[in-house]
């Protein structure tokens, strides 16, 4: 049994719950999965491998997952939950392209810096922080502009109506 298996296994029985092979099947999918999921992202990859299991079951199991400390959490600003790997995860922070969805992680040791001198500035102690940078990715640009450079192609190509005079 994993780290995590246990984790999760000492969380559910101290909640009163029981081990089940379909709880088993939702944390092991989760775990291989690097992916930031949605609840309904993980039904589907669960559901492929057994389609008995049914999509509360995901949703409450995700939620002792985070209750546990191996799932955490994070909205993206596309009105969904999504989860990823905590549990013995260095923090992080994210980069959401607004086109294509594709999600960056990144750290940086300045940026965690500064917001350790405002918390101190302001004698605010921080439980946790999350921070969002909504943008365009590179991918999106480089296609924005390779669709621009044929659309100035094609009406250069596009002969202009001929003006006749009336008089």
């Amino acid at each position: 049994m994993t780290e995590e298996q246990e984790v999760f296994l000492a969380h559910i029985q101290k909640k009163g719950l029981k081990r089940t092979a379909q709880r088993d099947l939702i944390l092991n999918v989760f775990l291989r999965t690097e992916a930031h999921l949605s609840s309904e992202d993980l039904y589907h990859l669960v559901h492929r491998e057994d389609p008995s299991v049914g999509q509360t079951t995901v949703y409450r199991t995700l939620k002792l997952l985070a209750e546990a400390g191996l799932a955490r959490e994070v909205r993206f600003g596309d009105g969904l939950t999504h989860y990823e790997h905590h549990y013995k995860h260095e923090h992080h922070d994210h980069m959401i392209c607004s086109n294509c969805g594709k999600i960056i992680e990144f750290y940086s040791a300045e940026l965690e810096a500064i917001q350790d001198a405002m918390a101190a500035k302001h004698k605010f102690e921080v439980e946790q922080h999350l921070l969002r940078i909504i943008g365009i990715c590179a991918d999106c640009r480089r296609a924005k502009r390779h669709e621009d450079k044929l659309t100035e192609k094609s009406q250069q190509q596009i002969p202009s109506p001929s003006v006749r005079s009336t008089r």
